[in-house]
This record gives structure tokens, C-alpha cells and sequence, in this order.
């Protein structure tokens, strides 16, 4: 994956996630799946890996950026009429966490393998 393409999906994640938890919230909520907490984990997986992926030493920045994101939108939901709570932006952490982890085990099986 191209630089280019990974910043471009990280991009568009970022907008898909503002978009999910800014909008109103639906009366008796949307029916789903998964729970909201786990909704939030896969959002931020999938916001951190395409750039974790392409770029594995980038987690120093990606992953607290990506919390402050976090931490910014559950400040400003209660302005959207949505409420903020502590386990979103926990939930939030761990999918960012989550989500550089397979660009860190490439990084290291590529490492491993230079080295025999």
C-alpha cells in the first residue's frame, strides 16, 4: 500500500468516524451488532492502520493522535446532543493500539528476516 493511499483511507476514517458519533442519535438507538463500546474499538483500529501498516515507527504519533481525536470528540458530543464517556475513549485507545499492531509484527518479521 502506498503512502499516499494509507494517509488517504486514514483521511476518510477520521470523517466516517466524526460522522457516527456527532450525528444525533436515533431514538432507542440503532440496532447493531455490536455494542457501542466495541463500535468504538474497531473505528479506531481501522482509523491507525493503514498509515501503522505503511508506516510502523509512525505509532510514536499515530496512536496519540489519534486519542486526542478521541478525546476531542467525546468533548464537543455533549454540543451534538450526544453524551461523552470515559469507557468510549478507553475503547478508543485500545482499537488505536490495535490498529498498528499487524504494521508492527510486519515490521519485525521483516527485521527478523534481514538479520538471517
Amino acid at each position: 500500500m502506498k503512502h499516499s493511499v494509507a494517509i488517504a483511507l486514514t483521511c476518510a476514517t477520521a470523517l466516517l468516524i466524526a460522522y457516527g458519533t456527532l450525528k444525533p442519535s436515533e431514538p432507542g438507538g440503532t440496532p447493531l451488532f455490536l455494542t457501542d463500546k466495541q463500535m468504538h474499538f474497531l473505528a479506531f483500529a481501522l482509523l491507525t492502520l493503514p498509515y501503522g501498516w505503511v508506516r510502523p515507527k509512525a505509532i510514536w504519533w499515530l496512536v496519540p493522535l489519534a486519542v486526542l481525536y478521541g478525546g476531542a470528540i467525546e468533548m464537543i458530543q455533549p454540543a451534538f446532543e450526544r453524551g461523552a464517556e470515559w469507557l468510549d475513549l478507553l475503547a478508543d485507545s485500545l482499537g488505536a493500539l490495535a490498529g498498528v499492531a499487524p504494521g508492527q509484527l510486519r515490521a519485525r518479521i521483516r527485521a527478523r528476516s534481514r538479520t538471517i
